[in-house]
């Protein structure tokens, strides 16, 4: 819709499409942080949230905690992957979060070759 407004279901399958790019790339992070959960747990803030089960500053919350992670994380994929998670529970916040969750899932897999499983 013009102007970035969103219908809230439209905002929420922005948000779905946000965390399915970002968990298809979680494996890239969490082979290298296998212990941290942070990149998962937004994703799931961000299902949390569609599902009307948490606000938003609880989402926002999980994607800071996510970037923090992307941090941490040594190889490219796995930075790009976290900040796939952030931007995913991002998308509760503001609905163009979703579209840097899937550039950033996006950057992972480039940056990862073939390390990544196929979907399936």
């Amino acid at each position: 819709m013009a102007g970035g407004q969103q219908s809230e279901a439209e905002h929420h399958a922005l948000a779905l499409w946000a965390a399915e790019c970002a968990e298809r790339v979680l494996p890239l992070f969490e082979r290298e942080r296998h212990d941290d959960v942070r990149p998962r747990r937004a994703v799931e803030a961000a299902r949390a949230w569609i599902r009307g089960e948490i606000e938003v500053p609880l989402a926002r919350a999980a994607a800071l905690a996510a970037h923090d992670a992307s941090k941490e994380a040594i190889s490219p994929a796995a930075r790009a992957a976290a900040r796939a998670a952030e931007h995913a529970a991002a998308t509760a916040h503001v609905a163009d979060h979703a579209r840097r969750a899937a550039s950033y899932a996006d950057r992972a897999e480039r940056e990862a070759g073939d390390a990544l499983p196929p979907a399936g």
